[in-house]
């Protein structure tokens, strides 16, 4: 098994060395915010977890990315099966309030980090067969169907967040195959009205309290509001320079929970301040517009769908990360990505990363 030479040339170095940049802020966020927990460990592990996603990249660059193409509905299979197995023996649920971990032997992984890239493979190639008919109400409804099988099982974790990423890049894929505008309407009208449906039929209490919190963290300051409370106290004390690593008076004295993971964000606003923060979204946004770019100058369809999904979901957990952190949505759980410490999550990006580099490097091959 060997890469062409010719195609080893066509890999996307700059969008590598951008997401490195960002794994290295990571790092350095990860080392401040375990520093009184003892960051060597932390730093070793999260620095494990890059190097094991890049070895998944450089695998992945040996496959042609149409072969899983080939394979889109055992990889559809395999992603509802590996949901399936949480609700029947996850685990998280006295830690985290919710089973949404799978343990084997002594690993223990999120199965809906890598089923959100398998479905995207099976939407991508789905999208890509019915592209001449989208715009016909039974494909709609066909791909939509498909989309909302995994996202149940991942409700009924619960996981809120993941489903919403879900519908994000389901949404987006289907968008930019060409929906028609009267389908976006109607998608609206019923998100609309879907609100006070999911309000009183289907969202748990704890999910009705984050929102309610998120509106008005100060109804319980010390008990549900708190993490919004929290992090918004550390984005603000940054300023524009921030108080410098180490430094930090919410994240040093314990104050802001899960700052390693989902409050990366808020760390690294009050120790580097906005300057800080906007060199991190610069980064990103540079990231998301390469991404981008390589899904236009895909050789097909099928390529182009896959990048743009994955492109989608990488865009949905960095907002959603920076929005909950400061204010402007309800506290999610999500991560942010390369930045965060956590194996299985910079596992499943840096997957994402390779497919969308696979992609790319692969654009001007015709037979294949």
């Amino acid at each position: 098994m060997k890469i062409e030479n010719k195609l080893i040339k066509k890999i996307n170095y700059s969008l590598i060395a951008v997401v490195l940049m960002i794994c290295i802020i990571g790092i350095i966020m990860i080392s401040s915010a375990t520093y009184s927990l003892g960051y060597e460990r932390f730093m070793r592990t999260q620095i494990s977890s890059i190097i094991m996603g890049l070895t998944a990249i450089i695998f992945i660059l040996f496959i042609d990315y149409s072969t899983l193409g080939k394979l889109y509905i055992p990889i559809y299979i395999f992603s509802n099966l590996l949901l399936v197995a949480v609700l029947l023996f996850g685990t998280g649920q006295e830690l985290w309030g919710a089973n949404r971990w799978l343990r084997i032997g002594g690993l223990q992984f999120q199965p809906s980090d890598f089923a959100k890239l398998g479905v995207i493979i099976f939407l991508a190639r789905i999208i890509d067969d019915n592209k001449e008919t989208m715009h016909q109400l039974s494909t709609l409804g066909k791909i939509l169907a498909f989309a909302a099988v995994p996202m149940v099982l991942i409700a009924r974790q619960p996981d809120l967040g993941t489903t919403m990423a879900f519908a994000f890049f389901t949404l987006g894929m289907i968008f930019i195959a060409g929906l028609n505008t009267k389908y976006i309407f109607a998608t609206g009208v019923i998100g609309m009205i879907s609100v006070p449906l999911a309000w009183f039929g289907f969202l748990k209490d704890y999910q009705k309290d984050r929102i309610l919190t998120f509106l008005n963290p100060e109804l319980d300051p010390m008990g549900k509001g708190y993490h919004a409370i929290q992090s918004r106290l550390a984005v603000g004390n940054g300023m524009f320079f921030g108080k410098g690593l180490f430094n930090g008076t919410q994240s040093q004295y314990g104050f802001l929970p899960e700052k390693h993971t989902d409050f990366i964000f808020s760390v690294l606003a009050e120790e580097l301040g906005f300057l800080g923060a906007g060199v991190l979204v610069l980064l990103y946004a540079i990231m998301l517009i390469k991404c981008i770019n390589i899904a236009k100058d895909a050789k097909d369809d099928f390529g182009a769908y896959l990048v743009i999904g994955l492109t989608f979901m990488l865009a949905f957990h960095i907002f959603a990360n920076i929005a909950m952190t400061i204010g402007l949505m309800p506290v999610t759980g999500k991560p942010l990505p390369f930045v965060s410490y956590g194996g299985t999550f910079m596992l499943s990006n840096m997957i994402a990363l390779g497919l969308i580099l696979n992609v790319n490097m692969r654009k001007d091959k015709i037979n294949f």
